[in-house]
């Protein structure tokens, strides 16, 4: 709702860079901030209680499909940023798998158009190659020209060597990463799951931990040798962390996602849901070693952001058996809460640096700037807080679908509301 002036009172502002953490009012006038301090009042503004929550720059999601334009059946611009602005995210990278692909200017600028009227800012990600052929780049100056924050083929994997040192080579002249889908395909005979004792007890053809490490491998050597910036879309093995380790310690110039359900679940999922589609993504789910690599990768930094590949799809789409149904759930209303429980509540992370695993990490990788939190800036809020627990339940999705095997599922914090662009959006009236 559009609200100009508003008075955030009796929180706690949380600095997810120096980790600080201060009792204070906000309040915001005509969409900045005019004024923080202690019992702060402002005759005829609007007031939001705070009390026990915090307020932090507002989050961001570097990697969500909001499926627009070609696919408004699964979701839309607009469903997509309610889905975000009831989950806590201020601003979402979307990737360009969509039809037409995110592959000329125009589209990037529809893309931005589409979203202005939402309170969430919404970054393009466009094309490294054009239709995502994987055979002739973008025109990249373009692209970035019109918005585009990054490049990616995400749903398919540059697997041409040659077209991603050239990549490499040209995107480090605009100062964007190129995000590749790490997968080798010529490793992956057309898997459904994880390919580890379970798919095998099962019987479900496996997508091996080889084919991501092999690509991340390949491109960390590229990185090097191009002086480019990789980034790796959600990361998923143990493997591939140490691989991001080491690359990042030989001063390779590379970055890494993790999606929070790959935090939350592992491969068992598949089996204990009755082969239930919501439980097929890709990358797949994992072992628990695999989750346990991701959570250190996390906490020693290996691993930069913390992201949902948000990932609608139809109900008429996803509930067919496991083997037909395409790989994908949605992630942002159910990410803080999964983030709370399986990083903060088990001191994985403190507080602080979860946030900053969404708010100041996946910005830096793109280049965009932090929010400040301070007089005279433009308000750009997510109110939280680190301990509530509660089930995640239908009436939660904000999405146009309902892909996701965490309802009925316990979550240990929420994201009570966000103010940008002069609007504020609490999560219970986001719909």
């Amino acid at each position: 709702m559009t609200t100009p002036d508003l008075l955030f009172k009796g929180g706690a502002l949380l600095d997810p860079v120096s980790g600080s953490q201060e009792a204070a009012d906000v309040l915001v006038r005509d969409g900045r901030i005019a004024s923080i301090g202690p019992d702060l009042a402002a005759d005829g503004v609007p007031v939001y209680d705070c009390s026990g929550k915090l307020l932090s720059p507002g989050w961001m999601d570097m990697h969500v499909h909001f499926r627009e334009p070609g696919y408004e059946h699964k979701e839309t611009i607009e469903t997509g940023c309610r889905a975000a602005a009831a989950g806590g995210f201020t601003a979402a990278a979307c990737m360009p798998n969509t039809s037409p692909p995110i592959h000329t200017r125009d589209v990037v600028e529809f893309v931005i158009e589409r979203a202005a009227p939402t309170p969430v800012d919404v970054h393009p990600i466009a094309c490294v190659s054009k239709e995502r052929k994987g055979e002739t780049l973008t025109e990249m100056g373009d692209l970035v020209e019109g918005g585009a924050v990054a490049f990616s083929d995400d749903g398919s994997p540059v697997q041409h060597a040659g077209l991603m040192r050239r990549a490499l080579e040209y995107s480090a002249a605009f100062g964007k990463p190129i995000i590749n889908h790490m997968e080798d395909l010529t490793l992956n005979a057309d898997g459904h799951m994880h390919e580890g004792a379970v798919a095998t007890r099962l019987g479900v053809p496996g997508i091996p931990a080889l084919a991501e490490e092999v690509m991340i491998a390949r491109d960390a050597l590229l990185a090097e040798f191009t002086g480019g910036h990789v980034h790796v879309a959600h990361i998923s093995t143990a493997r591939a962390v140490e691989l991001v380790r080491r690359a990042k310690a030989e001063g390779v110039r590379i970055t890494a996602e993790v999606c929070a359900h790959h935090l939350a679940l592992t491969d068992e999922a598949v089996e204990s849901t009755g082969f239930s589609a919501d439980a097929k993504m890709h990358p797949p789910l994992r072992a628990a070693a695999d989750v346990a690599a991701l959570k250190e990768g996390l906490r020693d930094g290996a691993i930069d952001a913390i992201c949902t590949d948000h990932a609608p799809h139809a109900p008429f789409e996803k509930e067919v058996e496991f083997l037909a149904a395409p790989f994908g759930i949605l992630g942002l209303e159910t990410a803080w809460g999964l983030i709370g429980r399986e990083l903060i509540a088990p001191g994985v992370l403190s507080v602080a640096e979860a946030v900053r695993k969404i708010t100041e990490a996946p910005r830096r990788i793109l280049g965009l700037a932090l929010p400040a939190v301070a007089e005279g800036e433009v308000a750009n809020l997510t109110v939280f807080d680190a301990e509530t627990r509660w089930v995640f339940e239908p009436k939660h999705i904000r999405s146009k679908s309902r892909n996701t095997p965490f309802v009925g599922a316990e979550m240990v914090g929420r994201a009570w509301a966000i103010y940008n662009k002069k609007q504020f959006a609490p999560a219970d009236a986001a719909a």
